[in-house]
C-alpha cells in the first residue's frame, strides 16, 4: 500500500436549513460547535432532513483524494457497529479506500458532524465525536502500517491517554510518517507534544502559517523558516493568498496560488492540498511539482461544495 491514513472517522451529515434554524438553536453561523451531550445531538438530528451523508474527517478526505488520483490507499478510524458506522465504511469502500478497522458494538455511537447549509452557502457545523475520539492502540493494525510506504496522521486525533498510545504505536511501526497539525486550537492545546513530534518523530509536517507560528511562538515568517531549516525534515506550509512553501534542510521551494477562482466553499482546502502534495511525494515528483499538485487540488475543491472532488 502506498499510504495509510489514521484519523477521526466522522460521518458528515449535510442538511439544508434557513437562518432562523440557527437562531432557534443558538448556533453561530460559519462556526463549528463541539457537542458533548449525546441526547442534545440526537435531538438536533431529529429535527433535520438529511440531504446526504459523506465519510468525512480530515485525513479521510486526504486519503480519498489520493485514491481518486489512482494511489493504493487505506484508512484506520474508529466507528461503532451502527447505521452511521456502516455508512462510513461503505462510503470509503466506494472510493476504493481499504478500510482497516473491524467495527463492533461500542458504548458511544459513530462520530458525526452535522453540516448545516444556509441559503447563502455558509456552512455551520455541529460535531459529536462519539467513539472516533476513543481510538486506542488495539485499534492500530501494525502489519498494515508496516506494509505502507507512509502513514498520514491528523492533529485532531491526538489526545492524552489512549489516542496518544495509538499514535505512538503507529509511529513506531511506520516506514515514514506525515502529519497535519490540523488546527490552531489543537496546536495551542498540545503545544509541547506537537513540538516534540515535529522535531523528533515526523518525516513530513503539514501546517498553515498560523499553526506553525503558534507552535514555535514565532514573531514573523522568517523565524518559521529558520526553525524549519534546522530540523532537516520536510515542512510544508500553506500561506493563504501567499501560496505554499516547502522547506527541506537549507532548500526552500515556493508555489503561488491559482488566480481568478470562483470560491464557493473553503471546506477541505487543506485536506486536498495535502492529498496533492503526498501524491507527488510518493510518486517521486520533485518538491516543486508536489507543491503544484497540492495547489491544483485545493484550488479545485474550493470551487465546489464539500471536501470531496
Amino acid at each position: 500500500m502506498k499510504i495509510l491514513g489514521i484519523g477521526n472517522a466522522i460521518v458528515d451529515v449535510i442538511c439544508k436549513v434557513d437562518n432562523d434554524f440557527l437562531l432557534k438553536n443558538n448556533l453561530t453561523k460559519s462556526t463549528m460547535k463541539l457537542i458533548f451531550d449525546e441526547n442534545e445531538f440526537k435531538n438536533l438530528l431529529k429535527t433535520l432532513k438529511i440531504e446526504k451523508t459523506v465519510s468525512g474527517g480530515s485525513v479521510a478526505n486526504s486519503i480519498v483524494g489520493l485514491s481518486q488520483l489512482g494511489n493504493k490507499t487505506g484508512f484506520i478510524g474508529k466507528v461503532a457497529d451502527d447505521n452511521f458506522g456502516s455508512k462510513y465504511e461503505n462510503g470509503l469502500k466506494k472510493e476504493k479506500v481499504e478500510y482497516l478497522y473491524s467495527k463492533k458494538k461500542e458504548r458511544l455511537p459513530t462520530g458525526t458532524c452535522i453540516i448545516l447549509v444556509t441559503p447563502d452557502s455558509e456552512r455551520t457545523m455541529c460535531t459529536f465525536l462519539g467513539t472516533a475520539g476513543k481510538i486506542n492502540e488495539n485499534d492500530i493494525n501494525s502489519n498494515a502500517i508496516n506494509n505502507s510506504e507512509l502513514i498520514f496522521l491528523e492533529g485532531y486525533l491526538w489526545d492524552e491517554g489512549e489516542p496518544k498510545k495509538a499514535f505512538d504505536k503507529a509511529i513506531s511501526s511506520a516506514n515514514k510518517v506525515a502529519m497535519s497539525l490540523s488546527d490552531q486550537f489543537c496546536v495551542n492545546r498540545h503545544k509541547p507534544h506537537f513540538l516534540n513530534l515535529v522535531q523528533n518523530s515526523l518525516d513530513i509536517t503539514f501546517a498553515n502559517e498560523q499553526e506553525i507560528s503558534s507552535l514555535i511562538d514565532a514573531k514573523n515568517f522568517e523565524e518559521v523558516v529558520n526553525f524549519s531549516k534546522q530540523l532537516n525534515k520536510l515542512i510544508v506550509i500553506t500561506r493563504g493568498e501567499k501560496g505554499a512553501v516547502a522547506i527541506e534542510g537549507d532548500e526552500i521551494f515556493e508555489c503561488g496560488v491559482k488566480k481568478n477562482l470562483k470560491i464557493i466553499d473553503l471546506t477541505g482546502a487543506g485536506d486536498l492540498f495535502a492529498a496533492g502534495f503526498l501524491h507527488g511525494y510518493i510518486n517521486k515528483f520533485s518538491i516543486d511539482k508536489s507543491l503544484e499538485k497540492g495547489t491544483e487540488l485545493s484550488s479545485k475543491v474550493i470551487q465546489q461544495i464539500g471536501a470531496r472532488l
